[in-house]
């Protein structure tokens, strides 16, 4: 059913609501104007910084992927070369060996760098190049931005291969923080140390460090059981285990060298 017009406002009333309905329009149209002129001087003011700053972090974002694919690239070639390097060394091209090394020696990434120097110094070493293989050494156990390990290893390399010129004294305090038992390379700096103690005259000293390194279950064998010979002839028990040794040593361990050690440590404890 259809709604009858209101026939009971008058013409006063009616000229009323026309006027607040064109009101109302006019104050939305302005309210629109006002929104569009807020918004057109937003962008005059700020439009082109705007855009220049998402120019910015566009070209910032694309910069970061081609650095990280040059990284990836450049982290690529290294491994290449020091693998062709080992080859040729393996090969027995050391001088071959030694060119593909040196781009990589005097670079300027720090565990590449390091790697390649280590590799020099043995190839020195095995032309009979002592001096340059410890200078090598040297200059990467001196490299602080190298790995800690490599410098460790690097400073045992060179304290051996130098060791016939060093005072014993030297050899002990540069060794002697690595020559404790847990440390990874314990076994080869231990030994330098105890020859080192050794030579000065500290024979106690030095079996006891050479029974530390027989009785170390993470030093190779053939290390372990020199190290026991030694510690026994200089009248220190290295022996944990006798029958287990005797075990792994066979049935003609009895009249091998190490059975004398084994003999010499009972008189050791009397």
């Amino acid at each position: 059913m259809a709604l009858r017009p209101n026939n009971s406002l008058t013409p006063a009333d009616r000229a009323g609501r026309q006027k607040a309905a064109q009101d109302d329009m006019m104050l939305r149209e302005v309210d629109d104007a006002v929104r569009q002129d807020r918004y057109s001087d937003f962008a005059q003011r700020f439009g082109i910084p705007l855009i220049v700053l998402l120019v910015l972090v566009l070209a910032a974002f694309a910069g970061w992927l081609f650095w990280q694919s040059r990284q990836e690239g450049e982290m690529e070639r290294r491994s290449e070369a020091l693998i062709g390097a080992l080859d040729q060394i393996e090969a027995g091209n050391l001088d071959t060996g030694g060119e593909l090394l040196e781009p990589l020696a005097t670079g300027d990434a720090a565990g590449p760098q390091s790697a390649a120097r280590m590799l020099q110094a043995g190839i020195a070493l095995e032309q009979g190049r002592a001096d340059d293989a410890a200078r090598l050494f040297a200059a990467v156990g001196a490299d602080e931005d190298a790995p800690a390990a490599l410098r460790d290893l690097a400073t045992i390399r060179e304290v051996a291969t130098r060791f016939d010129s060093l005072p014993p004294q030297q050899v002990i305090n540069r060794l002697e923080g690595l020559a404790v038992p847990g440390n990874p390379f314990f076994g080869s700096a231990a030994e330098l140390v105890a020859m080192a103690h050794l030579e000065a005259g500290n024979t106690q000293r030095a079996g006891n460090l050479f029974a530390e390194i027989a009785k170390a279950g993470d030093v190779p064998d053939s290390l372990r059981s020199r190290a026991r010979q030694i510690a026994g002839q200089l009248g220190v028990d290295a022996i944990v285990d006798v029958e287990a040794l005797l075990a792994q040593q066979g049935a003609g361990a009895a009249t091998g060298p190490s059975a004398g050690a084994v003999q010499q440590t009972p008189e050791a404890t009397r």
